[in-house]
């Protein structure tokens, strides 16, 4: 072989690997805008501030249970993403953590226990599955009508687990009183609550009435709401992960990360919904995930949004989770039924690859197919994906995850 020719071929090596590159570099520079362009932001540190440091022993405290012995923190741990691990949240009746719930409990909740991540940022204005409590209009509509407790839908939507039966209360004589949804009746459970927190944390109280500035007689529910709320949204706040350094710091990520990358903001369609500083759009939609368990309506039904609102177009739909350590709060979907992100994906866009008709009883059956037609919209502008390219996304997806504590 010639000098000549090998020089040709040396120089034609070059120009492909040049191109190679070039390509590479115009794939990550194409995901890093559109990472930015759909709402991701620098992370910035909230340490725990004193009313924040108040707010975790709340969170902790049993007391906070009117007539059970259950805390705020044993349905929302950190090995778990801030959920508890299990399909649907295990009640009162419930001990340890993870499988041990189940196997300990005879009592639970319909759905899926959510996590806290993001919580408490300044755009996070929907909470629960079924957005009982939404201030994305600007003012917030909730169980409490024309008067919330507070104008902070966190704040808000703290109020609630506390007084959900099987939840974090028991029927007893003194609950029978507050069966009613009325506001007046409501305030004096919270008052009871507190009541309860004044004989088992005294300390608690006293070190939260001087915080409010108030006499410990004076402190309301909505105070020790504010003091977890404040806890949750510094706790939970967004750490910096290796997306973060990808976008803003030139950090580099696999092919597979790329790729995954590439599908999400591209054939998958995933940032239709998926968008925002919380990788969701916060609104309510309907994806046929199988209904596991009793379901809010009872009978293995959960009719999601129209238990809210009571619009026939709302059926089946459920607020879109953001997806901040979304590799480590398995199970998903809003009642666990799915155990992996690979099958939370399927269910997007092939929800029959997950269930067997011929087994399933008959109003199960018929529920099923309802859901998937109110999710006819979704299904038909989400594409089909390829095994390999669900391998990718999940990739890109446990770049959410949070850092351990």
């Amino acid at each position: 072989m010639s000098k000549y020719m090998k020089f040709a071929i040396s120089t034609t090596i070059g120009l492909v690997l040049l191109a190679g590159q070039a390509l590479s570099d115009v794939r990550h520079e194409v995901l890093r805008n559109a990472l930015v362009n759909n709402g991701l932001q620098p992370t910035v540190d909230k340490p725990l501030s004193e009313l924040g440091e108040l707010g975790k022993e709340f969170f902790q405290a049993e007391a906070l249970s009117l007539n059970g012995e259950i805390s705020c923190q044993q349905c929302h741990l950190r090995e778990f993403g801030s959920g508890d691990g299990i399909p649907v949240s295990a009640g009162l009746s419930s001990q340890g953590k993870g499988r041990e719930r189940v196997e300990s409990a005879y009592r639970f909740l319909p759905r899926n226990s959510l996590a806290l991540w993001g919580r408490g940022a300044e755009d996070f204005n929907t909470f629960f599955w079924d957005g009982r409590v939404d201030a994305s209009s600007g003012s917030v509509v909730s169980q409490f009508g024309g008067s919330p407790p507070s104008d902070d839908p966190l704040i808000v939507a703290v109020h609630l687990p506390p007084v959900e039966t099987v939840e974090m209360l028991d029927f007893d004589e003194v609950v029978q009183r507050y069966l009613q949804e009325d506001a007046d009746l409501a305030s004096g459970l919270y008052a009871a609550i507190v009541e309860n927190l004044r004989v088992k944390e005294p300390n608690l109280i006293a070190e939260l009435a001087t915080i409010s500035s108030k006499s410990v007689d004076a402190v309301e529910f909505v105070d020790v709401a504010q003091s977890i709320s404040a806890f949750i949204e510094e706790e939970f706040n967004i750490h910096e992960t290796d997306l973060h350094r990808f976008v803003f710091q030139g950090g580099e990520l696999s092919e597979p990360e790329i790729n995954g990358g590439l599908i999400f903001y591209g054939k998958g369609r995933c940032v239709s919904c998926h968008n925002g500083p919380h990788f969701s759009d916060l609104n309510l939609h309907a994806i046929p995930f199988p209904q596991l368990g009793q379901g809010r309506n009872g009978f293995g039904i959960d009719y999601g949004q129209f238990n809210v609102t009571h619009d026939p177009a709302d059926l089946y739909k459920f607020r879109t989770p953001p997806l901040w350590d979304v590799g480590n709060t398995a199970p998903y979907g809003h009642s666990g039924s799915v155990a992996t992100l690979e099958e939370a994906i399927v269910a997007h866009f092939d929800p029959l690859r997950l269930v067997a008709p011929s087994q399933m009883a008959k109003l199960e059956r018929h529920e099923f197919y309802k859901a998937i037609a109110a999710s006819g919209e979704n299904l038909l502008s989400i594409s089909y994906l390829e095994d390999s390219e669900i391998n990718d996304l999940i990739s890109f997806l446990r770049l959410l995850d949070q850092p351990a504590e």
